[in-house]
């Protein structure tokens, strides 16, 4: 039996990768414009990365987390230091799911409450309690009943969020930028009405940066970039360049009173190296920037391409390297043409969305490359 009773396998079957390429079986040339959901977030096969996987593998596979490793501790301070503001309390975990999961529960036992408020539209994983604040109902009917005590508002309301958050509210849960809901950025007005929100019930404010963090929007995180920092942060993704990790950065005050958690693979020291080497990379190389400066140039040359070429495209939203392009004919089909014409890879969210995600790393040509191919396919 294979994954496919889970997974919907694509007819490209992929062997090797190089930066912003993809190598099919074949031999065919793929160019990656959604990095596998944001992972690959400073290209495939990065050499510092494969360095430092090679020397920790070789070292020290796996110690649970209880017992003090130099990597792991490394990795403990890095993301302490790069945290936004006093967020620099450090739990890591596999996947975003977990990070949102850890969330939930550090949030609800450092508040002694219960509600979380999410918003429509929002997807913050598929387990049971991250499903619970995910909107869609086509991922959570089959696996009713859910956790309870989940409200949700319209995403970008201030005002509907403000009536939400009461005495009883635990935590806040917003994606600076929607990534599933169809690449939706959030106002920096929307962000501070939520911290004000929060301040004043004594609820956490929850970033969900598991698609937005470490470099995508153009900041190392989203919230930098709207000067709006968090009570609790969760990343993963792209925050160790293809290996599982994730994190759920908080600050002292759900630290102290946090409760108790724990996970097996919390942390283990390949993935520390791994991770280690992608911050390093994405700190000492500008990566944020870089994306700041190709995701606009995209951002530009895709808009000049809709009116030159009169393209059936609703509107082009993003920020950073995260970009919704909202087609007029079905997504999927743009998608399956893009890749089996053009040898161009990119994602959906939604059904009229073709979804943007490439590594942080590419460059100006990449993106003209990626604008040819798109006018081919809807031209």
């Amino acid at each position: 039996m294979t994954g496919g009773f889970v997974f919907s396998e694509k007819p490209i079957e992929l062997e090797a990768g190089k930066g912003a390429y993809l190598y099919g079986a074949d031999g065919t040339e793929y160019l990656d414009f959604g990095a596998s959901y944001a992972v690959a977030s400073i290209g495939h096969s990065h050499p510092a990365v494969t360095e430092a996987v090679r020397g920790q593998i070789g070292q020290l596979t796996y110690v649970q987390a209880s017992y003090p490793v130099g990597v792991r501790t490394d990795l403990y301070e890095k993301l302490a230091a790069l945290g936004p503001g006093d967020v620099d309390n450090v739990w890591l975990c596999n996947s975003g799911t977990e990070a949102n999961e850890a969330a939930m529960k550090f949030a609800r036992s450092a508040t002694g409450r219960s509600k979380i408020v999410a918003t429509k539209r929002g997807f913050h994983g598929r387990t049971l309690g991250a499903l619970a604040m995910t909107w869609k109902d086509k991922y959570k009917k089959p696996f009713e009943p859910l956790a309870g005590g989940i409200e949700f508002v319209p995403y970008g309301d201030g005002d509907a969020l403000a009536e939400a958050v009461d005495e009883e509210t635990a935590a806040v849960f917003l994606e600076p930028v929607q990534g599933e809901g169809g690449i939706h950025p959030a106002s920096a007005e929307y962000l501070r009405a939520a911290r004000e929100a929060t301040d004043d019930t004594g609820a956490a404010l929850v970033f969900d940066e598991i698609q937005t963090g470490v470099g995508r929007t153009g900041s190392l995180w989203a919230c930098d970039g709207v000067g709006v920092e968090p009570d609790i942060l969760t990343a993963a993704k792209g925050i160790a360049n293809g290996l599982p990790l994730g994190t759920t950065l908080v600050n002292d005050r759900i630290a102290e009173d946090a409760g108790d958690h724990g996970s097996t693979f919390s942390g283990g020291p390949v993935v520390c190296a791994a991770a280690n080497a992608t911050l390093e990379t994405v700190v000492d190389e500008d990566v944020p920037g870089n994306a700041a400066q190709v995701g606009e140039y995209l951002r530009g040359e895709l808009e000049a391409a809709v009116e030159a070429h009169d393209l059936p495209v609703r509107e082009i939203r993003g920020v950073g390297l995260m970009i919704g392009i909202e087609v007029k004919r079905g997504a999927n089909r743009v998608l399956k043409n893009l890749a089996l014409r053009e040898q161009v890879l990119a994602l959906p969210a939604g059904r009229t969305v073709v979804r943007l995600l490439p590594p942080l790393t590419i460059d100006e040509a990449h993106a003209d490359q990626f604008v040819d191919s798109f006018v081919e396919v809807l031209g």
